[in-house]
C-alpha cells in the first residue's frame, strides 16, 4: 500500500520516486552522491555560464525570488560572491500573506533591483480553479506564471540567463534524469513542474490570448530567445535549505513566523501565500505524505534529525488540515464550502485514508 525510505521518510507513493537495494530513495542517494561530487568542476561551469552572460545588457541575469530563504540566498550569493548584477523578479501569488510581503520588502531593501509582476488576477483565479477542480492542484495558475511570466520579462529586457533556486525533483526525491545537466527548456518545465497538464488547463480555461498573456508558452516569443539559459542554482553547489535560511535572515532581513505553521514543525519557509497550506494538504490526501514529511526529510539528510525523531513529528503534524482557511479558499475559487470539501473528498486516496467524523484520517502509521 505505502512504504517509506529506510533513511528518510520519502513515501513510495511520491511521483517519480525510486529506491535502491537498501530501500533508500532518490533524494538520499543524491545526498550520498553529493559528498563525493566534484563541486569545483561545477563551480567552474557556473563561472563559464556567468561570464557568457555578464555585461551583455543592463542586467546579467534574472533571479526568481519570493522574499523567502532560497531565492534570497541565491541573489545574495550571486551578488556578493560573483559580482553579478541581477534583476530579481517575483510573480505576485494569489492570497498573499502579510509576512511574505514584509519579507519581500526587506529583501528588496537589502540592496536588490526588483520587479513585481502582478498578472491578471482573474485569469490566475480561473486557472487555479481548474487546477483545483480537475487535478487537486490548488495554485496551478501561479505555477504556470512563475515560468511563463519570468520568460516574458527575460525577453523584454534582453536577458538570456534565468536562475531558479533548487531543482526539487533532484533534491527532494523525483526524477534524476537531469541531475548532471545544468540547463533546461520549456518542455521540461511542462513535464516536471506542470505535471504535463498545462495544455488541458489552458484549453479548459476558455481565456483569450490577451487574458493568457502572462500564462502562455508563446512559440513565436521563444524563437527569439534561442540563446536563453535557464538553470537551478542547486546544480552548482551542495544545496542546504537551512543554511539558506540563516544567510537570508542575516543579510536580507528574513523573518519567520513566531507561531507554528499548520502541517509542519518548521516556521521559516513557504510563508508568502496562504494557498501553500492547501497545496501541501492536498499532497497529503493524494499521496499520504505532507509538508512535515518533506521538511523532516530535509533535516534527516542534512544530519540534523534522526529518523525516529522525524517519525514522531510527521505523525503529529502531517495530518493537520488548514481548516481555518477552507472558507477563504472556497470563496477564492468561486464555489461553496460544500463543493470545496467535495473536491478534497474526490482527491483523497481511499486506499490510504478513511473519513472519520468529517475528517480524513490515515489508515497507515508511518514507520
Amino acid at each position: 500500500m505505502i512504504s517509506w525510505c529506510k533513511n528518510c521518510l520519502n513515501a513510495s507513493t511520491r511521483p517519480r520516486i525510486e529506491f535502491d537495494h537498501r530501500g533508500w530513495c532518490n533524494a538520499c542517494q543524491w545526498m550520498e552522491e553529493k559528498k563525493s561530487l566534484n563541486w569545483a568542476k561545477r563551480e567552474s561551469e557556473l563561472h563559464e555560464l556567468l561570464e557568457k552572460h555578464r555585461g551583455k545588457g543592463d542586467f546579467d541575469c534574472i533571479v526568481t525570488v519570493s522574499g523567502g530563504k532560497d531565492g534570497s540566498y541565491v541573489a545574495h550569493t550571486l551578488k556578493s560572491r560573483y559580482g553579478i548584477n541581477a534583476l530579481c523578479l517575483t510573480v505576485r501569488p494569489p492570497m498573499p500573506l502579510e509576512l511574505g510581503d514584509k519579507n519581500l520588502i526587506s529583501f528588496i531593501n537589502s540592496g536588490f533591483e526588483h520587479i513585481h509582476v502582478s498578472v491578471n488576477q482573474e485569469s490566475m483565479r480561473i486557472l487555479d480553479r481548474i487546477g483545483f477542480l480537475d487535478f487537486g492542484q490548488g495554485y496551478y495558475g501561479w505555477l504556470i506564471a512563475i515560468h511563463t511570466a519570468v520568460l516574458r520579462i527575460a525577453n523584454s529586457f534582453g536577458i538570456n540567463l534565468v536562475f531558479y533556486s533548487e531543482d526539487g525533483e533532484i533534491e527532494y526525491g523525483g526524477s534524476t534524469e537531469r541531475k548532471n545537466i545544468a540547463t533546461y527548456g520549456i518542455e521540461y518545465m511542462k513535464k516536471a513542474y506542470l505535471n504535463s497538464t498545462y495544455d488541458h488547463v489552458i484549453k479548459e480555461s476558455g481565456l483569450s490570448k490577451q487574458e493568457l498573456y502572462w500564462f502562455e508558452f508563446d512559440p513565436s516569443l521563444y524563437k527569439e530567445m534561442s540563446g536563453l539559459d535557464v538553470t537551478h542554482f542547486s546544480y552548482y553547489e551542495a544545496w542546504d535549505p537551512y543554511r539558506n535560511y540563516l544567510v537570508a535572515k542575516e543579510f536580507c532581513g528574513l523573518e519567520e513566523y513566531q507561531d507554528g505553521v499548520v502541517g509542519t514543525f518548521t516556521n521559516f519557509a513557504q510563508n508568502d501565500q496562504e494557498l501553500a497550506s492547501l497545496h501541501y494538504y492536498l499532497m497529503y490526501l493524494k499521496f499520504g505524505f505532507g509538508r512535515a514529511t518533506q521538511d523532516a526529510g530535509i533535516e534527516i539528510r542534512r544530519g540534523a534529525m534522526t529518523r525516529e525523531q522525524a517519525i514522531n513529528l510527521v505523525n503529529i503534524y502531517d495530518n493537520q488540515p488548514p481548516v481555518q482557511g477552507f472558507e477563504r479558499y472556497a470563496k477564492y475559487y468561486g464555489i461553496s464550502l460544500r463543493e470545496f470539501l467535495g473536491v478534497l473528498d474526490k482527491f483523497a486516496n481511499k486506499d490510504l485514508f478513511e473519513k472519520v467524523d468529517g475528517y480524513w484520517k490515515p489508515r497507515f502509521v508511518v514507520t
